[in-house]
C-alpha cells in the first residue's frame, strides 16, 4: 500500500507531496487549537477589574 501511495505521489509531482503535508499541518493546528481551548482557564467575572473593589 505504501508503494502505491508513493507511486501516486510521484506521478503528481510537487502537488502530490504538498497535499499530505498541508493536510497534516492543518490537522495539527486543529488539534493544538482544541487543546488550547480545553486546557486554558477562562476569565470569570471575579477576574474583571470592576469586581475588585
Amino acid at each position: 500500500m505504501l508503494n502505491n501511495c508513493l507511486a501516486l505521489m510521484g506521478n503528481l509531482s510537487w502537488l502530490g507531496w504538498l497535499m499530505p503535508v498541508a493536510m497534516l499541518a492543518l490537522l495539527g493546528l486543529g488539534i493544538a487549537a482544541l487543546a488550547k481551548y480545553l486546557f486554558t482557564s477562562r476569565p470569570t467575572s471575579r477576574d474583571l477589574p470592576e469586581a475588585r473593589s
